[in-house]
């Protein structure tokens, strides 16, 4: 997949002499590679109809014809076919919708035609567009220094997330599975790999259009990465909705899942300003505290949610209040202390974790497992993120998504122990909690990489200034100013 996206990235250059930013780029490429791999799945476009001008049109979308054409009549096509792939009803309508042509030059896009030809796409054990998308913002983010990870969570974290939580819509006939910062779909997308895996792909005819029309469902905030969800859920067979819009400050549209799988941005800030919602019962502006309580609300009684939270969610801000609140109305299980550097390249300095909770009981104890303390952190080379690295924490988990299996606490030697509601409201709620002795501070020549104490500083000052603004909002709203 590197060399596909080298290949990729090379040609960005060029395409930029022609007025095409990586953005615009990146967009152009995943309309011909959804050709293309359309192509490879037998999907018929070869009779496309839409009206235009009062008039039935028929035009002919195939990958095979479209791949003949040159000169101006090349940018002529790609620019019908856009137009024509818009004006479908349902899924595919949505992928194209305001689908615009960016290139000027035929002989750029018949060269980047040519090269997305050269491969077998739907052969790679990959999510392709998804790897293609997230290896070309690796570039543009090298450059830019910012950018590329509010999209992506890595594939083995979500992998194990999933292992775990067990999304099986097969449990019942209004089972759903929800996405509310979906970026590309990854969660989603996984969440059906597994399915397919469990049942060999060999679904009860009964079940087939209900799960690939009826359960999965998403919300994403930016255009681009939604139309890749909406395009990478489609090409696996599924007819997903995915929502565009703000999660946290739109109103609550009443639907409920049954099993939640998110990574919401990271930052903590959002709006600058609480959102009215009445079912927010802790005011905040922190965007990462509100997507737990928008979790909550959406999340039917009994249902069961992942999250993937950066340390100072834990304790910054009015984490603490949130945190109350999510124990008092949900079961707290289980917290993930994540490794360091797990999101690298994109934020490596960011600590995080992954809690999982149970909707409509109280936390009488939450399970923490350290995957972080002296445990070599995560680099792109030398160390990438593999899925041996939480086989530990998968057995400790056990074989009940919700949490319930039975779990022996390592003690203050081991990874995973066991903390009760009383322990854990001595600290205020928070969950930021760490027991073993970090042999690399002791160690000056095993000491963590410049950038992660840098990041490490600057997340414990973040979270100072976070409180002291808290402190000064309410000395003002007391004097009334």
């Amino acid at each position: 997949m590197s060399d596909v996206v080298n290949k990729l990235w090379g040609f960005c250059h060029t395409l930029r002499h022609d007025g095409i930013d990586y953005g615009d780029y990146i967009e152009q490429l995943t309309y011909l590679m959804f050709l293309k791999m359309a192509h490879e799945k037998d999907i018929d476009l070869s009779g496309i109809q839409y009206e235009e001008d009062r008039n039935t049109v028929t035009l002919d979308c195939s990958w095979t014809t479209f791949v003949k054409k040159s000169g101006t009549g090349l940018l002529d096509a790609f620019a019908r076919i856009l137009r024509a792939l818009g004006r479908q009803p349902g899924l595919l309508g949505d992928i194209f919708t305001q689908a615009v042509p960016r290139f000027t030059n035929p002989v750029n896009l018949k060269k980047i035609i040519n090269m997305i030809d050269e491969e077998d796409w739907s052969s790679m054990e990959v999510d392709v567009k998804g790897a293609a998308f997230e290896g070309l913002l690796e570039k543009s983010a090298a450059e830019g220094k910012k950018g590329a990870g509010q999209y992506f969570t890595p594939r083995v974290l979500i992998q194990t997330i999933v292992s775990v939580m067990r999304p099986d819509p097969r449990a019942s006939k209004e089972f759903t599975i929800c996405d509310p910062a979906c970026g590309t779909a990854g969660f989603l997308m996984v969440a059906y790999e597994w399915l397919m895996n469990v049942t060999r792909g060999a679904l009860d005819r009964k079940d087939v259009q209900r799960i690939k029309k009826d359960t999965y469902y998403g919300q994403e905030l930016v255009p681009r990465p939604r139309r890749l969800a909406l395009m990478n859920l489609f090409l696996h067979g599924l007819e997903p909705c995915i929502y565009l819009g703000d999660s946290i400050y739109e109103p609550d549209r009443g639907e409920r899942y049954d099993c939640i799988l998110t990574n919401p941005p990271f930052g903590t800030k959002g709006a600058n300003q609480a959102p009215v919602r009445d079912d927010f019962t802790v005011s905040t502006s922190n965007k990462q505290l509100n997507f737990i309580q928008h979790v909550v609300t959406i999340l039917k009684r009994g249902g069961r949610a992942a999250m993937v939270l950066p340390d100072n969610v834990l304790f910054a801000d009015a984490a603490g209040d949130v945190i109350k609140y999510l124990m008092e109305d949900c079961d707290v299980h289980t917290l993930l202390r994540l490794p360091n550097g797990t999101f690298t390249p994109y934020s490596q300095g960011v600590k995080a974790n992954v809690i999982f909770f149970r909707k409509g009981m109280k936390t009488e104890h939450t399970w923490i497992y350290d995957c972080r303390t002296n445990i070599p952190g995560v680099t792109k080379k030398d160390r990438p993120l593999v899925p041996s690295m939480f086989e530990d924490f998968e057995r400790c988990y056990g074989d009940d998504p919700d949490g319930q299996s039975e779990r022996t606490d390592g003690g203050e030697e081991g990874r995973f122990r066991k903390f009760s509601y009383s322990q854990i409201k001595e600290r205020n709620f928070n969950l930021d909690i760490s027991w073993l002795k970090d042999e690399n501070l002791e160690d000056p020549d095993s000491l963590p990489e410049p950038q992660l104490l840098v990041a490490d500083a600057i997340t414990e000052l973040g979270a100072c200034v976070d409180e002291l603004q808290a402190i000064l909002d309410e000395i003002e709203a007391e004097n009334g100013e």
